[in-house]
């Protein structure tokens, strides 16, 4: 069985899924296996090269970087090329998780990513906006609050959609993590 964990920016659902991995499951991180898949696929690099051109990538001595900051200047301006660059990502970050077989996976776009459809169960993890505005200041502002990045982080919580899952949990500081753990842990 695969559960998906999903949820908005600051809602704490890699918080959970690193205490879920303490305790010895097999949390796939999306994020990071998808920046792996990437460094390590030349099939999939190549699909990136013929999209979005050879800068994509940083050739020094005998190793080849993703150039991220040309990659999302080209994206994040085109939605056409961000929808291309996905079409080519989530296949082969869907391919990974149907080989290894974790118990959970975490993504904040799970849904829209269509991975979902690998998961057996998915687990909702949601907070108080106020909650996660500070969460998102503290980890990507190094806590500047300054109200231009607060206007930054609250941006991108209403852009994102709430998705809906089999189990919402609410990480708002009220219940100690290892206790939402057990929570899932005693669903599922």
């Amino acid at each position: 069985m695969i559960i998906g964990i999903t949820g908005g920016i600051g809602s704490g659902k890699s918080t959970i899924a690193h205490e879920l991995a303490k305790r010895g499951y097999t949390v796939y991180d999306c994020d990071q296996e998808a920046k792996r898949i990437i460094a390590e696929n030349p099939d999939v690099q190549q699909e990136i090269i013929d999209l979005l051109g050879e800068e994509a990538f940083i050739y020094h001595l005998s190793s080849i970087i993703y150039n991220t900051q040309y990659v999302a200047k080209r994206v994040f301006a085109d939605p056409h090329l961000l929808e291309a660059l996905n079409a080519i990502v989530h296949p082969a970050v869907g391919l990974d998780i149907m080989k290894r077989q974790p118990d959970f996976v975490e993504s904040a776009i799970l849904y829209e990513s269509g991975l979902d459809i690998l998961c057996d169960r998915v687990i909702v993890i949601d907070a108080p906006e106020d909650i996660r505005i500070a969460r998102t200041i503290a980890r990507d502002y190094h806590g500047d609050a300054s109200p231009a990045n607060i206007d930054k982080v609250r941006a991108r919580i209403h852009a994102q959609t709430i998705p809906t899952g089999d189990l919402t949990l609410i990480n708002d500081g009220h219940i100690p993590i290892p206790e939402l753990v057990d929570e899932i842990l005693a669903v599922y």
